[in-house]
């Protein structure tokens, strides 16, 4: 993720691919962050870290971190 991409409230993002393999990959893949899925961030924690996401209709909490590694 670069300085042009927020992840705010109501922001909507399509996961490309991913930086990081392994564990990290697989992680992801299995919450359903699958190349081509679309998201949406729900709702921001107090202190911005980590967000809800809706997707593939379910909502989940993810860290920036993890997000930034797969946009």
């Amino acid at each position: 993720m670069n300085g042009r991409c927020r992840m705010r409230k109501g922001s909507r993002h399509v996961v490309c691919g991913y930086r990081r393999g392994g564990h990290f990959r697989r992680r992801l893949m299995d919450m359903g962050f699958t190349p081509g899925t679309e998201f949406r961030v729900v709702k921001e924690t107090p202190l911005g870290d980590p967000v809800i996401v809706n997707l593939r209709g379910y909502e989940v909490s993810v860290r920036k971190k993890d997000l930034e590694g797969m946009l």
